[in-house]
C-alpha cells in the first residue's frame, strides 16, 4: 500500500534537480498564465508551463494533510440524507414564512464528539447550508446553533440531529482517528 502511494507521488510530483515539482500545480499555474495573457497559443502555454515549473521549484509548498478522507459508501448515505434534510427543512421554513406572525426560533448549545477541525468545519458548513439552521459560535468540541421553525422544547431534538449529522460526516470524510473518536 505504501509503495503504491510512493509511486503515485513520483508520478504526480517528480523530482527536478532534487526537488519535487507537483504537476497539477504546474498545470494550474500554466492555466492562470494563459488566462492572464488572454491568448491561447502554443507560446503562451509553453511559457505558462515553464513559469509554473520555475515557480514551484523555487518556492516549494509544504506538504499539508487536510485531514479529510473520502469513503464512498458513507458519502452516498450522507448525500442522500442531506438531500432529504434540505427538502424537509425548506418545506418547514417556507411554512413559517407564509404563516402569520413570527416563526419560533431557538439557540441551542450542542456538544461535539469529534476534536478534528476539518470535521467541525464540514459540520458547520452542512448546518449553514440547511435552511433554518445556522452556527452562531463554535468552541472546541461545542457549537452554538440557531434553529428556525421548530416548536416546543427542541434542545434534545437539535442535539440528536446534530449528533447524527456529525456521525454521517465523520463516517463519510473522517480519518481513522476521527472515526475512533465517535466510538
Amino acid at each position: 500500500m505504501k509503495r503504491e502511494a510512493a509511486g503515485n507521488r513520483e508520478v504526480m510530483a517528480p523530482r527536478l534537480l532534487g526537488r519535487r515539482v507537483p504537476l497539477p500545480l504546474v498545470a494550474w499555474l500554466a492555466l492562470v498564465w494563459v488566462t492572464l495573457w488572454g491568448d491561447l497559443s502554443v507560446g503562451n502555454v509553453l511559457g505558462g508551463l515553464l513559469t509554473g515549473l520555475v515557480v514551484t521549484w523555487l518556492l516549494p509548498l509544504p506538504v499539508l494533510d487536510p485531514g479529510i478522507r473520502v469513503h464512498p459508501g458513507p458519502l452516498v448515505r450522507f448525500l442522500l440524507w442531506f438531500a432529504w434534510d434540505m427538502v424537509t427543512s425548506t418545506v418547514r421554513v417556507v411554512f413559517w414564512v407564509a404563516h402569520p406572525g413570527p416563526p419560533p426560533t431557538r439557540i441551542v448549545r450542542v456538544p461535539l464528539r469529534t476534536s478534528s477541525e476539518s470535521m467541525t468545519v464540514l459540520l458547520m458548513v452542512a448546518l449553514a447550508t440547511v435552511p433554518g439552521s445556522l452556527v452562531v459560535e463554535a468552541y472546541r468540541k461545542e457549537l452554538v446553533v440557531h434553529v428556525l421553525g421548530l416548536t416546543g422544547d427542541v434542545a434534545g431534538a437539535v442535539r440528536a440531529d446534530v449528533a447524527g449529522l456529525e456521525s454521517r460526516i465523520v463516517r463519510a470524510f473522517g480519518t481513522a482517528r476521527d472515526r475512533e473518536e465517535l466510538g
